[in-house]
C-alpha cells in the first residue's frame, strides 16, 4: 500500500482555502482546520496569540500523525503563509513516509480583500480580519515554489470558491 498523501492548503486569509479543503473532504479526505480548532478554543480575533497558535498547531500535528499512521489521506487547512510553517509540517511528517503536496490558492488580491471585508465573525472560517491586517497578511505571504516539493496551483477566481 502506498504511503498516505497529505495536502497542505496554502494561501492568505480569504483565498478560498477552506472551500478547497472541504471539496477534498467530500472526496474522502480528512480535513484538519486551524481556524476551526482555534475557534473551538475560543479565539475570535486575528492575529491569534503566538502561544495559542503553537498549541493549536501542536494539536493538529498530533492528529495528523495519528491519521497518517492509520493510512488516511489528510488535508490541512491553514494559511501556511511562510515557508518555515510548511517546512515544520514536512519535518513532522518526514518519519512517516507520507507524500506532502502543497495546494496554493492563487486568488486575486481584490477578491481576497472583498471576501475579508464581507466577513461577520460567525465561525472559524468567517473570522473578521481588519483591512489593514488583511493587507499585511497579503504583503507578508511567502509564495511556495517548486523547489519545496510537489506544488499544485489552484486558481481562485471568486466565482466558484
Amino acid at each position: 500500500m502506498p504511503p498516505p498523501v497529505v495536502v497542505l492548503v496554502c494561501g492568505p486569509a480569504g483565498s478560498g482555502k477552506t472551500t478547497h479543503a472541504r471539496a477534498l473532504e467530500r472526496a474522502g479526505w480528512v480535513r484538519l482546520s486551524f481556524d476551526d480548532e482555534a475557534w473551538a478554543r475560543g479565539h475570535r480575533d486575528h492575529p491569534v496569540d503566538p502561544a495559542a497558535v503553537a498549541r493549536v498547531h501542536a494539536g493538529l500535528q498530533a492528529d495528523l500523525l495519528r491519521l497518517v499512521a492509520a493510512g488516511r489521506q489528510v488535508v490541512v487547512d491553514t494559511s501556511f503563509w511562510s515557508r518555515a510553517s510548511r517546512d515544520a509540517y514536512r519535518a513532522v511528517l518526514a518519519p512517516t513516509g507520507a507524500t506532502v503536496v502543497v495546494h496554493l490558492l492563487d486568488t486575486p488580491r481584490d477578491v481576497v480583500l472583498a471576501r475579508l471585508a464581507a466577513r461577520r465573525g460567525t465561525g472559524g472560517d468567517d473570522v473578521v480580519v481588519p483591512q489593514e491586517l488583511a493587507v499585511a497578511y497579503l504583503d507578508g505571504f511567502e509564495t511556495p515554489t517548486d523547489d519545496e516539493g510537489p506544488l499544485v496551483v489552484v486558481p481562485g477566481t471568486g466565482d466558484d470558491d
